[in-house]
């Protein structure tokens, strides 16, 4: 038998979860989650190989009404990701309907021959009532390879949906090789973890305002020897006002950023990491052709 792979994009709602499956499936953290919608901006790859079978994930981000620029490339950014796969993973809660951005999603993945796959996630915090309505409606709009309620927050039904996914890839190569993760660079990992921090300890209405730049990335030594890597990032946000706010009394909030993403940086990095962060004021940067280029958002 020869090796299978395939191509899987992650779509749904903002908020279903898209990113916290990613992450529960591959067993590390590639994408970073808040409570927060629409925190994933960018489509994030991630490759998971486990044995002849390599799974490579599309996360995407949330399908919306955009009502930015950035919000528009963040909606083409997961319709283009949908174009070119072998399986769609859809993702929804236990709401007990199908709306009109779903129909559109399963319209086009029907029309491109791809497998649809159904992830029912959050099953820990609906009725199982919820859970069979919501199955049964999405049954009705599409022909699904398969349907998994799933619980990315607890694991539950993530080894059943990892396997469908793996059973359902058709003979083809091995696109990386076997201990590729992810294709995010190193710079663009470390700003999109300050970021996921931010959007854990600010107000709401704040963080989708802030766009983070890695300005420095250096590899070095510590005194005793040891890797360490020097970071130099700045925090973007679109008034003034916010800027004080994301800083904090006395610069304690900016700390708490800093700090629990410097923790998380090590963890991912495997090394010592120093932090220094900075915070700039970029008015309305999510109407900015300039600005989204700037900050990797570029649909080109």
């Amino acid at each position: 038998m020869g090796t299978k792979s395939g191509f899987i994009a992650i779509v749904g709602r903002p908020n279903v979860g898209k990113s916290s499956i990613l992450n529960t499936l591959m067993g590390i953290k590639i994408a970073i989650v808040s409570k927060k919608p629409q925190t994933t901006r960018n489509r994030i790859l991630a490759v998971l190989t486990e044995g002849d079978r390599q799974a490579v994930f599309l996360d995407t981000p949330g399908l919306h009404n955009p009502k930015t620029k950035l919000g528009e490339y963040m909606v083409k950014a997961a319709n283009t990701a949908i174009s070119d796969v072998d399986i769609v993973l859809l993702v929804c809660e236990p709401l007990g309907e199908v709306g009109r951005l779903e129909e559109e999603v399963l319209k086009k993945a029907k029309s491109l021959g791809a497998k649809i796959i159904l992830a029912v996630n959050k099953t820990d915090k609906f009725s199982k009532e919820a859970i069979l309505k919501t199955i049964s409606e999405f049954s009705k709009a599409a022909d699904f390879t398969a349907v998994v309620p799933v619980s990315a927050l607890k694991g539950d039904g993530i080894d059943i949906l990892k396997n469908e996914i793996l059973n359902n890839l058709s003979e083809g190569p091995m696109y990386f090789p076997e201990d590729t993760l992810t294709d995010q660079p190193e710079k663009q990992m470390a700003a999109e973890i300050i970021r996921e921090k931010a959007l854990w300890v600010l107000r709401d209405e704040v963080p989708h305002g802030i766009a983070v730049e890695i300005e420095s990335f250096k590899e070095g030594k510590t005194k005793d020897n040891a890797d360490l890597i020097k970071i130099g990032a700045v925090i973007y946000c679109e008034k003034e006002s916010h800027k004080g706010i994301i800083i904090g009394k006395r610069g304690e909030t900016l700390k708490k950023i800093s700090t629990f993403a410097r923790e998380d940086m090590e963890n991912f990095f495997g090394c010592k990491v120093f932090l220094e962060s900075f915070v700039k004021v970029k008015e309305n940067w999510r109407d900015s052709d300039f600005m989204l280029k700037n900050f990797g958002y570029n649909n080109d």
